[in-house]
């Protein structure tokens, strides 16, 4: 496979990274990543390459965020499950890799949780990101278990669970994003839709009292915009609101 400039931009910049030489800021970073996983998702920096990360979730000035948006911008609200982020390639239609958000191959670990697809019915490159976590704990809980789980090789937590709910190489959007892994056989986190921003404050103090997302290990909840079309727009972005995903904790 021939390698595009972006790729041998990317890949140079991470090595430098890794060696104590940032040469531009993670934001910067991160923001060339994501630009390389759209346009080359099947290139072998992300197949090969162990350097692969998962960027985090944006947590301060959620409101300014909020007041950025296009009026009536359709949002989708979910939980922030507390656990370990991990993403998970398929090739051919078979599970071929799992990585943590630090790029650690985790693959053997991944295949042994029992709600996660071996196969899918898709055999191009296939890239989902979720959260491992153990249910019907506390968060704290959650996120020790599926920590330890993942770096300790004798750690053995039978009743660990994979949500689904993002396509890393995918073009549809947040709504058709959730309907499509649960076709694919992935367990994906119950979620709201708003077209007014106004509401998101509801669906905290909801969370808050216990009302919505009870069921998981959670520290917070995710707002998202639902149109795909935005998103990238976003992610092209060089102004100060980058990013089309923010979470909201306590």
């Amino acid at each position: 496979m021939i390698k595009s400039t972006l790729e041998n931009d990317v890949k140079f910049l991470d090595q430098q990274y890794r060696t104590g030489n940032a040469l531009i800021s993670d934001a910067a970073f991160d923001q060339l990543e994501r630009n390389l996983l759209r346009t080359h998702p099947d290139c072998n920096y992300f197949i090969n390459s162990r350097k692969f990360r998962l960027p985090s979730l944006k947590k301060k000035n959620y409101k300014k965020f909020l007041d950025s948006l296009l009026k009536n911008t359709r949002l989708c609200i979910e939980p922030k499950i507390d656990g370990c982020a991990i993403a998970i390639q398929y090739k051919n239609g078979e599970f071929n890799k799992a990585i943590t958000h630090t790029g650690r191959v985790v693959t053997s670990k991944i295949r042994k949780i029992q709600n996660i697809p071996s196969n899918i019915p898709i055999k191009r490159i296939f890239q989902v990101r979720g959260e491992l976590y153990r249910p019907n704990v506390a968060a704290t809980i959650s996120q020790r278990s599926s920590s330890k789980y993942i770096k300790d090789l004798n750690a053995n937590f039978k009743d660990l669970s994979f949500c689904c709910f993002q396509i890393l190489n995918g073009r549809l959007n947040q709504y058709e994003t959730l309907n499509y892994l649960k076709k694919c056989g992935f367990i994906t986190p119950h979620s709201y839709f708003t077209n007014f921003t106004s509401q998101v404050e509801s669906y905290r103090q909801s969370w808050l009292e216990g009302k919505i997302f009870s069921n998981y290990p959670t520290d917070g909840i995710v707002i998202k915009i639902n149109s795909r079309k935005l998103q990238l727009i976003r992610e092209k972005s060089h102004f100060e609101y980058r990013d089309w995903q923010y979470a909201i904790k306590i």
